[in-house]
């Protein structure tokens, strides 16, 4: 059974970092595409960041140059590293094996002063 979870989310001062990681089990992270999305409150959910099967990858333009997603094949575990995060940011984070219906549970993120 495939399963997905995420950790790694919080509170966090406007300007700061966080490094969300997602824990997948039932499949090989590096024999498929992945993905990061984020639904704030009363809006759809959005993608974040995706990294496919060969290493590439593909960010929203809202998060380009701050956020950088990336995998540690050993771990089996996709990784969003987040930087001079704003306000904006804030929601909950999903992580999604890319073509399937397979999500994890989701991680809040919250940036505010």
């Amino acid at each position: 059974q495939v399963q997905l979870v995420e950790s790694g989310g919080g509170l966090v001062q406007p300007g700061g970092s966080l490094r969300l990681s997602c824990a997948a089990s039932g499949i090989v992270i590096s024999r498929h595409s992945m993905g990061w999305y984020r639904q704030a409150p009363g809006k759809e959910r959005e993608l974040v960041a995706t990294i496919t099967r060969s290493g590439g990858t593909n960010y929203a333009d809202s998060v380009k140059g701050r956020f950088t997603i990336s995998r540690d094949s050993a771990k089996n575990t996709v990784l969003l590293q987040m930087n001079s995060l704003k306000p904006e940011d804030t929601g909950v984070y999903y992580c999604h094996w890319v073509g399937t219906t397979r999500w994890g549970q989701g991680t809040q993120v919250t940036v505010s002063s």
